[in-house]
């Protein structure tokens, strides 16, 4: 899939930089429509709550916000002014909902979504867990971007995290979008490999597929050994040098990740190059 749509959330001034870094440039690759979105938050009064506040206290919360705003509309206005792909930057007022709301509305008509790791010194309360509301809600593929973020540009050399479930295979085509022309890909299974490697037809069939898209593509199986998942998607990461992650996100239940845990919040906390999560 081409990527002609590309909605960038745009949470704060410290994150706006890194995130521009990452974007620019895929646009530019793909001559995209760039979105540079921005929620303003509401001061909310509410009716079952008897207090004043005081019209100075509404002054200088407006002025924090537009100052913001002003600043992140400045970083983007920087950074696409001398492309040649079409930008806009979108400042939307959260009114009587949370941010991550009005992102997963506008990231419906994305066909990739852009955000930083959360920040909590940083991020409005708002802004909070914004990312796995987006990758649960918005149906749409989405690129997670690791804070102060300074990497090579996302696209010659990937590493798909596979397992047999529909979200890595969501996953899988989502990346193709992503892939220079010739690109590295590898396809890497986690867990204990087969004695016959022709018996994990699936992933062989998977790299065939990618392979027809005229990438290098490897298939590799890792023991875990003592690390979780993402740790060794992350070490593979390292070791190949890879400018992204793709993986299938949230594949259990609310219940199941908030008892166990997983390796979506595991690779969202721990990130080390933009990771791609695809459900």
């Amino acid at each position: 899939m081409e990527l002609k749509t590309i909605l960038l959330c745009l949470t704060t001034t410290k994150n706006t930089e890194t995130l521009l870094k990452v974007a620019v440039p895929l646009a530019r690759k793909n001559n995209a429509h760039l979105i540079g979105l921005h929620t303003v938050e509401a001061l909310l009064v509410y009716p079952g709550i008897a207090m004043h506040i005081p019209d100075p206290a509404f002054a200088t919360f407006n002025a924090s916000q537009k100052s913001e705003s002003e600043a992140i509309k400045k970083a983007f206005d920087k950074h696409t002014e001398n492309e040649d792909f079409i930008s806009e930057f979108r400042l939307v007022r959260t009114e009587a909902v949370s941010a991550s709301v009005r992102m997963v509305e506008c990231a419906r008509a994305a066909d990739l979504v852009i955000m930083a790791q959360e920040d909590r010194e940083n991020d409005r309360y708002d802004q909070r867990h914004a990312q796995i509301q987006v990758i649960r809600e918005s149906g749409r593929p989405v690129i997670v971007v690791p804070q102060d973020y300074d990497g090579p540009e996302i696209g010659a050399n990937l590493l798909l995290g596979w397992s047999d479930t529909r979200e890595a295979a969501r996953a899988a085509h989502d990346v193709l979008g992503l892939a220079d022309a010739g690109a590295n890909l590898t396809v890497l299974r986690v867990g204990k490999a087969s004695q016959d490697a022709l018996n994990d037809g699936v992933a062989i069939d998977v790299v065939e597929m990618i392979a027809r898209h005229d990438l290098k593509v490897t298939l590799e199986h890792r023991e875990p050994l003592d690390l979780n998942i993402a740790e060794v998607l992350n070490k593979k990461a390292f070791e190949l040098g890879a400018d992204l992650i793709a993986t299938g996100a949230f594949g259990h239940s609310r219940a199941y990740d908030f008892v166990v845990g997983a390796t979506t919040h595991a690779l969202m906390r721990d990130q080390k190059v933009p990771v791609l999560f695809s459900k």
